[in-house]
């Protein structure tokens, strides 16, 4: 089966669906299904193998969380459902959601099991027993060959963003995690793309998959694109007019190499723009730290690669820079769409050297229109002398999860005993360990000072700036 979008107006009631996981969704604000949703959850549901092709931020979590969550038996505390998840914060995003849909049911867990942490916590939670497990191929594979992870019981196999895990090398992890699998099982591959690559992947591991894709175009108007030619030596000055003038509060900003990425990080650092990258070399705790910054709205612009990109979904994203043109025109499809999402407008700009004209072409093939082409000489300084300044600083407080901290409690100790009011406190995010909140940029040195010298939950923490 090959489906397009169906219209609008799907109802999640229509599904076979339990009234309190139906009254669970209904709390949670889900009413209508999106395209993919609408698309792929009565295969799923019904037990088919499934291939299913659309863009992150499309709703496809849930496309595969209701059917892992249908079928569950809580009262077996043993692992029935996997999710296989290229990186850390995606596995995390998706064991978030997870446990959010499944707070109709008592009692389901939900494991994140991924590299870059220590075992032995890993290894101590899978001894009390999980019932879904969310986690990174080469983790996974570790705790398989270990024997702390057992899939006698699996009934589901998800491969989210599929395309990207083989971008990664994760192919054979990926061969090593399925081959310790029951054959009698459900699988379900949601990718992007859908390369060569993966339709082998499919081929080898899908039994009599049904195909869904989602042809999600945002509509003519949302994404205002310009490009704009360049020397080779001028392309880096060329970011610092753009965000000059058009002053965006966030801006993700492609590079195709590692080099290029920390060049320009650097360049824009040096202009006192709270700019930082993203790219495969750094450490997961570094990672996490920048994407946690950039999320809440405490970094002006992210320097990333293509790989080290994917899977992301920033609400509210103003602009993105194409700083290279890619030489895959799908590729710059998916930058592009990073913004201008949910109803809101963004700009797209590339810049382009003579040398990059036939990409340049590609991507006007593929998009069925020619590129409109503008001078750098029309990009004016901004009349504000101030450097670009993100409006909120990210403060990180060394204690987690592990120690019973809930967004609420900061929260509480920023508003109800520091006086601080509600509207200058941004996102709260609580890791295992650490826990990052957004404050705005004018009290953020003394909400530090104040968090060190008080307490959160009764109790002395360290706080740092980011």
């Amino acid at each position: 089966m090959n489906a397009s979008s169906p219209p609008p107006g799907d109802d999640f009631a229509t599904l076979p669906l339990s009234p309190a996981l139906l009254a669970n969704l209904q709390r949670l604000g889900y009413v209508r299904m999106t395209p993919i949703q609408a698309a792929s959850l009565p295969l799923a549901l019904a037990g088919t193998d499934l291939i299913a092709q659309a863009k992150t931020g499309s709703g496809k979590t849930a496309a595969f969380a209701l059917p892992l969550l249908a079928g569950l038996d809580a009262k077996r505390f043993v692992v029935q459902s996997m999710v296989l998840c290229p990186t850390r914060e995606l596995a995390e995003q998706v064991t978030q959601e997870l446990r959010r849909l499944a707070r109709a049911e008592d009692n389901v867990k939900v494991l994140t099991l991924c590299g870059g942490a220590t075992m032995r916590p890993q290894v101590a939670s899978l001894a009390h027993g999980a019932h879904v497990v969310v986690g990174t191929p080469g983790r996974i594979l570790d705790h398989l060959v270990r024997e702390t992870l057992s899939l006698d019981a699996l009934r589901i196999l998800v491969l989210d963003e599929a395309d990207r895990m083989l971008d990664m090398g994760f192919a054979e992890e990926i061969a090593g995690v399925i081959a310790r699998c029951p054959r009698q099982r459900q699988t379900l591959l949601f990718s992007a793309t859908y390369p060569p690559g993966v339709i082998k992947l499919a081929q080898r591991y899908l039994r009599n998959p049904q195909q869904v894709t989602i042809d999600e175009r945002h509509a003519p108007g949302k994404i205002r694109q310009r490009f704009y030619e360049v020397r080779e030596d001028e392309r880096l000055r060329a970011v610092a007019l753009l965000l000059d003038h058009y002053r965006p509060e966030r801006t993700l900003a492609f590079c195709n190499t590692k080099q290029r990425c920390s060049e320009l990080a650097a360049l824009l650092q040096a202009q006192g723009i709270v700019a930082l990258e993203l790219h495969g070399d750094l450490e997961q705790r570094d990672r996490d730290q920048v994407l946690v910054q950039f999320a809440n709205r405490s970094c002006s612009v992210l320097v990333a690669t293509d790989v080290a990109a994917r899977g992301l979904d920033i609400a509210g994203l103003e602009a993105v820079i194409n700083v290279d043109v890619t030489p895959d025109a799908e590729v710059h499809t998916h930058r592009v769409g990073r913004t201008g999402r949910a109803d809101e407008a963004g700009w797209a700009f590339s810049l382009a050297s003579r040398n990059e004209m036939d990409r340049v072409g590609r991507i006007d093939r593929m998009q069925g229109s020619d590129s409109a082409w503008h001078a750098l000489s029309e990009l004016t300084p901004s009349p504000d002398p101030e450097p670009l300044r993100p409006p909120m600083v990210t403060l990180q407080i060394l204690g987690g999860r592990k120690d019973k901290i809930r967004p609420g409690d900061v929260l509480g100790a920023l508003t109800k005993d520091l006086g601080y009011r509600a509207d200058q406190i941004g996102k709260i995010s609580v890791g295992e360990f650490s826990t990052y909140v957004a404050v705005d940029r004018g009290i953020a040195r003394d909400a530090a000072r104040a968090l060190n010298a008080g307490k959160v939950k009764g109790r002395t923490v360290k706080v740092r700036r980011l």
